[in-house]
């Protein structure tokens, strides 16, 4: 099950032969000859992918048809299908299985080809049960495309975790396919507004996820946390700008909610216009909250500062968590008033080590261990990192970079790592669980189906926890008891 896991940089080749277009046919197959390359690449004059040549291509086009000296844009093949380096393996499997191709160029973050990837290569080691999850999560980019790979996430989770993939890895990459399906999403209604005559985008613009998502920490079904960061326009095109991305944000919600994201209940979409700001707006808004935190800015605060990237131009949410960064440290007011709204957030722990399950219908005999231990720890962790000026949002990051830092110690750190991937392996193995057996998929999990080991390292994560969440009450309070 590697091809989940893996990126296709982990598996490409060295960066394949180059030619311009108006290179000839016989010089194209020299430089293949010398080379022992199986494929070239045609690029345009800034270094750009633009064309193929394969030996599918030398056979049908040039052998005993065109003279040597026709130009190797008259038989390439183009457009060419490409692929970026930090995609997932699968990825790019499905796509050359869904394209015919056999070989695709890689891009850098620039868009310059940096090495050449194989189907032969990708498919090594592969068998039967992984072509299935790969073609059921790369379906057409229609929305009933998009609800088949949603749906495909419960089996590819299944699948890699009784194959013994971290259940970390597993968010990771659950995360991924859920910000894959909104850079699809984004694609298809750019493309549906141009044909309706709304014309292109009126400025640049980026989509960022929030909550778990933002984290890189997705489980499985989960809700809407997403906005649009715009680029500064002038003020006399306000409502052309905020009408068009009004419209963006309506369609998105609505395809989301269809292919089975739902929507969030604290209306934390870009179809609500908190969410849906130019750069500046965004950071005149995180000023007031910071300046002036009270029960409703600190619940926006606590969603958004996980925040991350998805799609769109990248550099707008790089600026605005930098801008975040700054702000946040300096301001201990403020973290003091979050540290203190997250008091109660406790885990389920009693005296002496003892577990406390729910005593109440319809979860007695069961801890929702997403509420009464990973949120404690995720929280803690994001305080921290916001007064240390981290730009990281991943809580295993955050936890590094603090001890890193040497703000936690070798030990702390261990523990605490340890702590936050056994309690996602626990909660992602009972909603694949729930899931089978029909069930709403939940984070409540029964102490007495763990086994005593699971138990046992149950508890030593949640006191782990509730040590840490103590030493920030002390520094954030000065109070010892």
């Amino acid at each position: 099950m590697a091809v989940f896991s893996r990126r296709v940089r982990d598996i490409m080749r060295e960066s394949p032969p180059t030619v311009l277009p108006e290179t000839s046919c016989g010089e194209a197959l020299r430089v293949m000859r010398d080379f022992a390359a199986s494929a070239i690449v045609v690029i345009s004059p800034d270094s750009h992918p633009i064309g193929i040549l394969t030996p599918g291509d030398v056979v049908r086009r040039i052998a005993f048809l065109n003279p040597a000296g026709t130009p190797v844009r008259d038989v390439m093949s183009s457009p060419v299908e490409t692929i970026h380096h930090d995609d997932y393996l699968f990825h790019a499997i499905g796509l050359m299985n869904s394209s015919g191709r056999s070989h695709l160029p890689v891009l850098d973050r620039d868009g310059r080809v940096t090495g050449m990837l194989r189907l032969r290569d990708a498919l090594t080691g592969s068998m039967t049960q992984v072509m299935d999850l790969v073609r059921r999560l790369t379906h057409e980019e229609t929305i009933e495309g998009l609800k088949l790979i949603k749906e495909a996430q419960v089996a590819v989770a299944d699948a890699l975790l009784q194959d013994r993939v971290p259940a970390t890895d597993i968010q990771t990459l659950l995360t991924h396919i859920n910000n894959d399906i909104h850079r699809r999403v984004q694609t298809m209604i750019l493309r549906d507004l141009a044909e309706e005559g709304w014309g292109e985008p009126p400025v640049g613009f980026a989509i960022i996820v929030m909550g778990s998502g933002g984290r890189g920490e997705s489980f499985l079904h989960s809700d809407q946390d997403y906005g649009f960061i715009l680029m500064d326009y002038p003020a006399n095109r306000c409502a052309a700008v905020d009408t068009y991305f009004a419209e963006v944000a309506k369609r998105m919600s609505a395809i989301l909610d269809t292919v089975g994201i739902p929507t969030c209940r604290g209306n934390v979409t870009a179809v609500n216009p908190q969410w849906r700001k130019s750069l500046p707006q965004w950071c005149r808004q995180v000023d007031g909250w910071l300046n002036e935190p009270d029960l409703r800015t600190l619940r926006y605060a606590d969603i958004f500062f996980d925040f991350l990237h998805a799609a769109g131009h990248e550099p707008l949410a790089i600026s605005l968590r930098q801008h975040v960064s700054r702000l946040a440290r300096q301001n201990h007011v403020f973290l003091r008033e979050m540290q203190k709204v997250q008091e109660d957030h406790r885990v389920a722990l009693g005296k002496f080590g003892r577990l406390i399950p729910e005593q109440d219908p319809p979860h007695r005999g069961r801890i929702n261990l997403k509420y009464q231990g990973l949120l404690p720890l995720v929280e803690a962790a994001r305080l921290l990192a916001l007064r240390e000026g981290l730009d990281h949002t991943s809580t295993l990051k955050r936890i590094e970079a603090l001890g890193a830092d040497g703000f936690l110690s070798n030990d702390e750190q261990d523990y605490l790592s340890d702590a936050f991937r056994n309690l996602t392996t626990l909660i992602l193995r009972q909603q694949i669980q729930d899931f089978k057996s029909g069930l709403e998929t939940t984070p409540y999990v029964a102490p007495n189906t763990l086994s005593s080991r699971e138990k046992e390292n149950l508890v030593d994560s949640l006191r782990a926890i509730s040590a840490f969440r103590e030493r920030i009450r002390t520094e954030f309070t000065g109070e010892v008891f």
